[in-house]
This record gives structure tokens, sequence and C-alpha cells, in this order.
């Protein structure tokens, strides 16, 4: 979307608004509270905020969390001795803590998957490298993902059995197995998505038809197909997961190109294998675009590592009009289990049901109904009742006894 300035008045303002969205700048990184915010989407915890990670030069960094309002908190700093550098986004498993990856450290310096508790002390799950010649893959910069079996999932740029990176999991616990070997170049620093038909979704930074990287698509069973090259005009180098939003379409962004002047990477959507760039950053509004989380507010928030008044980083918000919803933590549990649910104005519910049973829950506060999966319950959304309408889940929780 190129800006036209007789329309927006102010072509340097921090906040765009379009026809049909709205974006607001919310945070200007200046260091002293973070430096160069690192590659991957922001993360809504159970208390409503969101996470992510920065990093420095020489292999620091930070862990924070920022309110939707944009107030920003910072959980722990690494320090020389870690040897590590966050470059991915934070996931929050079942037990309330987060995991993430670094892109070196570790006893073998091929990077690391930690867990980071809610007080900040981080803990080494698994040291990439620990075979020969590499071939668990090194360098995981992609981050995580929660797949419908449980266990957690990932890529790693280097390594592999063809050398051109791998795709791992993980269990909670630090088991790891490869699933699959690339072959390169065009290795891919992104981490998956695993879509509403099972399938995973990733990118990969370079190569393709086009040297500016793809977007593919690999079946459980590991089948990969390429469904998008890149080319300079819709991005470049799209280094980041994608997210499936409500609507179930896919989007994503790139670190570079674009239909602006100059162009610093883009926002884009992909339904079918047809690609649409939604919105293309010249630097004032951000530059080295990271990636995307929706929030339960409906609206879909990213990061920008440079760009903006200081040139430090951005935090941005891009408003479609999608309606809100409700997530749960975790999306996939027996009966009994003990599931968060995350939402806005959730005060003052009145139902809760997992695919139409009826749940005994309680209102822990705005943002948050705790509750546990009922006897009865079977593989579907999950739906609250509120003052304000009904809220459903944008997944399908699964029930493990019903499938």
């Amino acid at each position: 979307m190129k800006k036209n300035c007789a329309i927006l008045l102010i072509c340097a303002a921090t906040a765009i608004v379009a026809s049909a969205q709205t974006f607001t700048t919310l945070l200007n990184f200046d260091g002293t509270n973070g430096l160069y915010p690192t590659f991957g989407p922001l993360v809504q915890a159970t208390n409503g905020s969101l996470y992510g990670t920065t990093g420095r030069p020489g292999g620091y960094g930070t862990i924070y969390k920022i309110t939707p309002g944009g107030a920003l908190t910072t959980l722990h700093t690494f320090d020389p001795a870690d040897r590590a550098d966050p470059g991915a986004w934070l996931i929050q498993a079942t037990n309330g803590d987060l995991y993430g990856a670094t892109a070196q450290g570790g006893v073998n310096n091929g990077g690391t998957i930690f867990r980071i508790t809610p007080a900040g002390a981080p803990t080494t799950l698994y040291s990439f490298c620990a075979q020969t010649y590499c071939a668990d893959g090194g360098d995981p910069v992609g981050g995580l993902i929660h797949a419908a079996d449980g266990d957690l999932y990932g890529t790693t740029t280097l390594g592999g059995a063809n050398l051109g990176g791998t795709v791992f999991k993980i269990t909670p616990a630090g088991a790891l197995t490869t699933f699959y070997s690339f072959v390169g170049p065009g290795n891919p620093s992104s981490g998956l998505l695993q879509a509403g038909n099972g399938d995973f979704y990733g990118t990969s930074v370079a190569g393709g038809t086009n040297a500016c990287g793809t977007i593919f698509k690999i079946t459980p069973a590991g089948a990969l197909t390429t469904i998008h090259n890149f080319n300079l005009g819709d991005g470049c180098n799209p280094n980041v997961a994608l997210i499936q939003a409500t609507n179930g379409v896919l989007y994503g962004t790139t670190i570079g190109g674009g239909p602006t002047a100059p162009a610093f990477g883009t926002i884009f959507e992909i339904t079918s294998a047809v690609l649409t760039t939604l919105q293309g950053f010249d630097g004032t509004d951000g530059a080295y675009i990271n990636g995307l989380v929706q929030d339960t507010n409906g609206s879909i928030y990213g990061m920008a590592s440079f760009g903006g008044p200081s040139n430090d980083g951005t935090v941005f918000k891009l408003s479609l009009g999608l309606a809100p919803f409700v997530k749960t933590l975790p999306g996939y549990g027996p009966v009994g289990r003990r599931v968060q649910i995350l939402g806005s104005d959730l005060t003052g519910a009145t139902s809760v049901t997992f695919n139409g049973v009826p749940a005994v829950f309680t209102v822990v506060s705005a943002s948050e109904i705790s509750t546990t999966v009922p006897a009865g319950a079977t593989k579907g959304k999950v739906e609250l009742i509120t003052p304000g309408g009904t809220l459903v889940s944008n997944v399908v929780f699964g029930v493990p006894s019903a499938e």
C-alpha cells in the first residue's frame, strides 16, 4: 500500500489511517528499554500482556512484556556469560513457563532451547550441534510452536542431514527429534505455523526463483511444496513465521522490499497461494519488519527492529476490522485439564462451553477466565457468552479422548 501525502496530510507521522485499517506506533525502543527487537511475533500470555525479546551486539538481549496499551517492563536481561542471542519469539506452555531459543550459546555453541519462569530464571533444555557434523541442526533462530500432538516444533538454519537446516520437534522436557532436513540455499530462518488443515507453513529468507525467499508448506508426513516466490515488488526476505488470523487467512512480514520508496519491508496476506501486500514501510513507520500476532481484541500487533524517530525500532498495530475472540491455554487437553481462556471484556461472563458442553468457570479478570475441560466435551470451538456478546475461540480445542 503506497502512502498518499495529500490524503494522509503528514507523511512522517507515526500513525497512519487508511480506508479499511488503522496503524498506530505504540512504543519506540531507544537502547535504555531494549535495542533491536528480535525476529518473531509477540506472544500474549495468560495475564493479557504481550511478551517479546530484544537483542544486543555481543550476545546480550532482553525478555520484555508490553501491555496492549504500550507499557513496557523488562523481565530478564541476558549477560555475556550466557553467550546467548535470543533471536526468536517466546511461547507460554501449559505449565506457565515461557519457552524460547537462542541462536548461539549452549555447550556446543550451536544455539539452545530454553525455558524461563515467570520470576525470570532461565534453564537450558537442549544444546544444538550435539551430533556429528551438526546432524541435529544449529542456529535455531525461528522460535517454537505448540503442535496438535502436544510437542514443540521449530527450525534451524544450519546443519541437518542435507546441510540446509532442519525442522525439529522437542518435548517440553527437552527430548529432540529431527523432523525434516532442508537442502540449501535459502535456509529457513523462521519458525512454523500449523494451520487449521493440519499442515505446517513456513518461510525461507532467501532462495526461490527471485532470490527473495519463499513461502512453503510441509505436510505431517514431511512432503514440502513451495507456494510463493517473493520479488522486490511484493517484499523480500520473509524471515519470521506466518500467523493464521480468525478469518482463516495467513499473514506475514518481510524485512525488505515492498511498494514504497524507500522500501523497508511489508505486511502481507496469502490465500490459496495468492499474495497481497497490505502495508509497505518506508522507515518513518518502521524498518526491518518482524513477525505478527493477533490480539484477542481482533487487531494484529508487530514489531520493527529499526526505524521510527530514533531509528531503534517500533511496535505497531494493524486493524483490519476483525472481530474480538478468545483463545485457550493450552489448546489441547483431556477431560479435567485446567484451561485458561484469554480475551477482552470478560467480566460478567455467564456461560463457557466446549463444543456446546457447559463448563464450570471462574472469571479471574477482565482478560482471563479459568476453567477445566468438562466431562462429555469433544473436539471443537470454545464459546463464551458475555454482557457484550458471544465470543468464540480462534482455533478448535482438541480433546484427545474424542479424536
